[in-house]
């Protein structure tokens, strides 16, 4: 069984998809969506889910630094749930916190343009949520 990984923006949301065991996450897309109509990325989502024959989906929980969950995080919650009714996969929420700007360090190290860097930010802080996830079990 794979492990979907998603970074739940109000734009986009960035997703990665773990190996086989469940080892290793890989960055595989970034889905443009609008926030305000919660089914809009529906459609490929489903695809992916399907494709991969995905059970689980891991999902950032952007948290203050506080450990307080805003508005951002809210989101996240519902999104969660909205997931778990519609395709019919168990959700978890990962502390995300500092992911985005992790995925930026290693882009700006590596040298990538602020073009580039904006095309795979998502993507990658997806990756960054599900390895993380992984690692931890």
């Amino acid at each position: 069984m794979r492990i979907l990984g998603l970074d739940v923006g109000s734009k986009t949301i960035g997703v990665a998809i773990s190996d086989e065991l469940g080892w290793t996450a890989q960055g595989i897309t970034t889905i443009k969506w609008d926030e305000t109509d919660i089914k809009s990325a529906d459609s490929e989502l489903k695809q992916i889910i399907d494709e991969h024959n995905i059970e689980k989906v891991i999902i950032g929980l952007p948290k203050n630094m506080n450990g307080t969950i805003g508005e951002r995080g809210e989101a996240s919650k519902r999104y969660a749930e909205y997931l778990e009714e519609v395709f019919h996969v168990e959700t978890v929420l990962w502390d995300e916190r500092l992911t985005t700007m992790a995925a930026e360090r290693v882009l700006l190290e590596a040298d990538v343009s602020r073009k580039k860097r904006k095309k795979v930010i998502d993507k990658m802080a997806a990756m960054m949520i599900l390895q993380g996830y992984l690692d931890q079990k």
